[in-house]
């Protein structure tokens, strides 16, 4: 686990990487592979994106239960 951790990148350097792949898609100038390699990278760093959100969502929500007793943010919106 430690080495999973140590290779996940944060937040916004996948976001920073998911918009270089996507400009790199979007010359053309790539190989159907080369595009299809990048494509790969890009869904493994959005599914880490959506994990990194929401980890931080259950750490938001647990501290308003803590402060408040329950969870407020249910059904708003």
């Amino acid at each position: 686990m430690m080495t999973k951790k140590e290779n996940q990148l944060s937040f916004e350097s996948a976001l920073e990487r998911l918009e270089s792949l996507v400009e790199k898609m979007e010359s053309g100038d790539a190989t159907l592979e080369q595009s299809l390699a990048w494509f790969e990278e890009g869904m493994g760093l959005i599914k880490s994106c959506q994990n990194q959100l929401k980890h931080a969502e259950q750490k938001v929500q647990a501290l308003i239960k803590n402060s408040e007793g329950e969870i407020t943010l249910k059904g708003a919106g």
